[in-house]
């Protein structure tokens, strides 16, 4: 299941797509580029990121 994060805006701003439950970890690329690089995240690690950003590690909106 691919995962689009919401957030570009009309400046065309980044957006990230994830695979979720692959096998060998997170895949992660950029929307706007199917094509391009996919970079693997160990699925830990992604799901530590995900929740610090959730619970506002980086600033935020």
């Amino acid at each position: 299941m691919a995962t689009e994060a919401e957030g570009s805006g009309a400046e065309g701003g980044s957006c990230l797509e994830v695979l979720d439950r692959h096998p060998h970890g997170t895949p992660v690329r950029d929307s706007k580029a199917p094509d391009g690089p996919v970079i693997v995240v160990p699925s830990g690690a992604w799901s530590a990121f995900v929740d610090a950003v959730k619970g506002g590690a980086f600033g935020g909106r």
